[in-house]
């Protein structure tokens, strides 16, 4: 196993749904664009396609208009239990311009609720601190308490 000290940052949460419900919320398009974003961000765009090497974009908007783009591939999906994305390509296996993470998602049920792990593994410790210094947590964070209000209605 490769060693990711000073390159993993990692988010859990217990949330009050189903591993299914979270799962939908991090694949159905429409429903991505009501959590994704940290508020007051909001989620201009979704495109998915759900299958290995399938491309997925989003565009944050802040509240000044200005957009984020971020695009990716999915490198692995078991439905209700884990995705795994990363932003080394924009496409198929078109390399991206500057490869910054790989995500890990996952829930495991736990006594009637889901334990959401988001672990984020980062190309170098520099990447690693950038992210945490923009506020990974805090926003990751917000992310995870939109996910969990969407996911108790669905």
């Amino acid at each position: 196993m490769t060693d990711t000290t000073g390159r993993e940052l990692v988010l859990t949460r217990l949330i009050p749904a189903s591993p299914a419900a979270l799962y939908r919320a991090w694949t159905d398009p429409e429903l991505l664009k009501r959590w994704f974003a940290p508020k007051p961000f909001a989620v201009a765009e979704v495109e998915t396609d759900l299958r290995v090497g399938g491309a997925t974009r989003i565009v944050m908007r802040g509240p000044d208009g200005t957009e984020f783009p971020s695009q990716g591939v999915y490198l692995e999906l078991v439905e209700n239990a884990r995705i795994v994305f990363t932003d080394a390509y924009v496409r198929a296996w078109e390399p991206s311009a500057k490869p910054f993470f790989t995500g890990i998602v996952t829930f495991e049920p736990e006594a009637g609720a889901t334990r959401y792990t988001a672990r984020v593994l980062h190309w170098s410790q520099e990447d690693c601190a950038a992210h945490e210094a923009m506020g990974f947590h805090d926003g990751w964070g917000r992310c995870a308490d939109q996910l969990a209000e969407l996911a108790a209605g669905l």
